[in-house]
C-alpha cells in the first residue's frame, strides 16, 4: 500500500478552510491519470508539532495505487502542493497544504536516496498514525515491524492534542 499524508493549517486561496483545501487535494490526486486513490481516512484536527501559536492542522491520509517511482510520485505531490499555494521556506511553518509520502509498498530507502522511505517520522506522530490506522488497522512500520496500534499506544504524552472531525 502507498500512503500519502495530507495536512493544512491555512486555507489555500479560493478555499474557505484547511479542511476544504485538504478535500480538494484528494480530488486533485484522483484527477491525476497515473494515480488511483483507493482509500481515505477520517479527517483529524491536531495541534501543531512542535507546539506553537499557529492554527491547528487538519490531517488525514489516502492510500493510492500507481506505477510511478517514489521520486516521481513525490515530485507530483510537490506540484500539487504548489498549485495550492505552498511555498517551502521554513520547516514547520504554517501552510495551505502538505502532502507527504509516508509508505511506498513497504519499501525501505534510507540514506542518500530521496525520498527516504518510510517517511522518517512516520511512527512518531499521532496525526500520521491515526489516519494510517483508518486506512489499514494491520499496517506495520516497514523498518521496525511494529503494528500501527503499538506505535499509537507508545506515543509520548505531550505529542499534541488530536481529535477526529468525523466518525
Amino acid at each position: 500500500m502507498i500512503i500519502v499524508a495530507i495536512g493544512a493549517n491555512l486555507p489555500a486561496s479560493g478555499y474557505e478552510t484547511p479542511l476544504s483545501t485538504c478535500e480538494a487535494a484528494v480530488v486533485r490526486l484522483a484527477e491525476d491519470a497515473d494515480i488511483q486513490v483507493t482509500g481515505r481516512s477520517r479527517w483529524y484536527e491536531s495541534e501543531p508539532v512542535p507546539k506553537s501559536d499557529q492554527p491547528w492542522f487538519v490531517n488525514g491520509a489516502v492510500s493510492v495505487e500507481t506505477d510511478l517511482l517514489p521520486e516521481v510520485l513525490l515530485a507530483r505531490l510537490h506540484v500539487i502542493e504548489e498549485s495550492f499555494g505552498r511555498v517551502r521556506r521554513v520547516r514547520n511553518e504554517a501552510r495551505p497544504l502538505d502532502l507527504d509520502l509516508i509508505d511506498y509498498d513497504g519499501q525501505v530507502r534510507i540514506g542518500a536516496v530521496d525520498p527516504t522511505l518510510p517517511h522518517p517520522r512516520a511512527g512518531e506522530r499521532a496525526f500520521v498514525l491515526l489516519p494510517i490506522r483508518d486506512l489499514d488497522p494491520d499496517w506495520r512500520h516497514p523498518v521496525t515491524g511494529e503494528a500501527v496500534s503499538t506505535l499509537i499506544a507508545g506515543l509520548p504524552d505531550g505529542g499534541g492534542e488530536i481529535r477526529a472531525l468525523e466518525d
